[in-house]
């Protein structure tokens, strides 16, 4: 699956993803979005990500950072010139952002996925989507995780599941992957501020609260 993903130059996908958060009564609860990644290697993305909070686009072309909110009609953009890698890297520590399903998208799936890996368990098929799949669970040093990986040709990851072990209750993220189409030519990775859109200060990113993993409701201190 690593070769097959890094071999790839144009990849698209549909995605629904859900984050479990822990309440300090420890109840689980869940956040589920969907939206779509577009990826041109090495240095090309487009990102949506839609849920009961949030509407937001990311877009990549190589030099800008563009993140768009569609509720406040206002964006932010930065200067991250380099490749996809490198983007990753900036969102997670200097934005504080997430791409959806980072850990497959990179050029050595490979490293990112089985640093510090201690276990590793064939629990044969699974089927998702339709798709039947290789069912594999892993054990890390803080977390557990599995992947079903589509049979055949073009062996694609259809779910990724990582649980946090060293969190109270172990909350977990999930990943179920559609639409994946591989190959063809490269999509349109400019941004294109719609009418009326603000521009903001990189610095004011926190201002699009609904660039957040998290609504507002679910934050510690929140009043609702």
């Amino acid at each position: 699956m690593s070769d097959y993903l890094a071999s790839q130059k144009n990849i698209s996908l549909s995605y629904d993803s859900v984050f479990e958060v822990v309440t300090d009564q420890k109840q689980k609860l869940q956040v589920a979005t969907s939206g779509t990644v577009d990826l041109s290697r090495p240095d090309k993305l487009r990102t949506t990500r839609k849920s009961g909070f949030s509407d937001t686009e990311t877009v990549f072309d190589g030099k800008t950072l563009s993140i768009y909110g569609k509720g406040k009609n206002a964006y932010v953009q930065a200067e991250v010139p380099g490749t996809v890698d490198n983007l990753i890297d900036q969102l997670r520590d200097k934005f504080h952002r997430q791409l959806p399903g980072a850990d497959l998208l990179g050029s050595n799936v490979y490293e990112a996925l089985m640093t510090d890996v201690t276990d590793v368990k064939d629990l044969g098929s699974g089927v998702i989507d339709g798709k039947e799949c290789d069912h594999l669970a892993f054990r890390a040093k803080d977390t557990d995780w599995q992947i079903w990986i589509a049979q055949g040709a073009a062996p694609y990851p259809c779910r990724y599941v990582i649980t946090s072990k060293t969190v109270d209750q172990a909350p977990e993220f999930s990943m179920t992957i559609r639409d994946w189409k591989a190959g063809g030519g490269a999509g349109d990775f400019s941004f294109k501020p719609p009418a009326g859109a603000t521009k903001l200060d990189a610095k004011d990113l926190e201002t699009l609260k609904e660039t957040s993993d998290l609504p507002e409701n679910y934050r510690i201190g929140a009043a609702e």
